[in-house]
């Protein structure tokens, strides 16, 4: 296989990332948030407030799926990643700083934003599990790694 047919890593690019959870009773819940990424380890930080549902649900059971996908509008353009891992908060320190500066680089207009920032916390989604999704390679094209959380 090419590296075309082996590498997800252009869809970490993309902006947003749908994260999803389930309360203790099993209700399910999406909720949209920019992403930005750290690869080897694979590690998505982003910032959302402690008492939205989704971290509310999140830090419950540590466990979420996430989908990233670019907007389209044939079938035959398809493509994403699906995602299952932990969830959890990230405290400052040398993590966070690294996560902060992956975000800036990405979003530069959070430098101007420091005290909505500050009003939310940051989270890291760890994927254990990924699968590549790619109409353009032929319908119904998926890929599957295992990672270490």
């Amino acid at each position: 296989m090419d590296k075309q047919d082996t590498d997800y890593t252009e869809l970490l690019d993309y902006t947003t990332m749908t994260l999803s959870t389930a309360d203790p009773d099993g209700q399910p819940h999406a909720a949209p948030v920019y992403f930005a990424a750290q690869t080897g380890p694979l590690r998505l930080y982003f910032f959302s407030d402690p008492s939205s549902q989704h971290i509310q649900d999140a830090m419950a059971s540590q466990r979420a799926a996430a989908a990233i996908y670019p907007a389209c509008y044939d079938y035959q353009d398809i493509r994403g990643l699906q995602l299952h891992g932990l969830v959890r908060l990230v405290e400052r320190g040398a993590e966070w700083d690294l996560a902060w500066d992956l975000y800036q680089a990405k979003f530069p207009f959070v430098r101007h934003l420091k005290p909505v920032v500050a009003r939310n916390s940051l989270y890291v989604f760890s994927p254990s599990w990924v699968r590549l999704v790619d109409n353009r390679r032929g319908f119904g094209f998926k890929q599957e790694w295992r990672l270490s959380p």
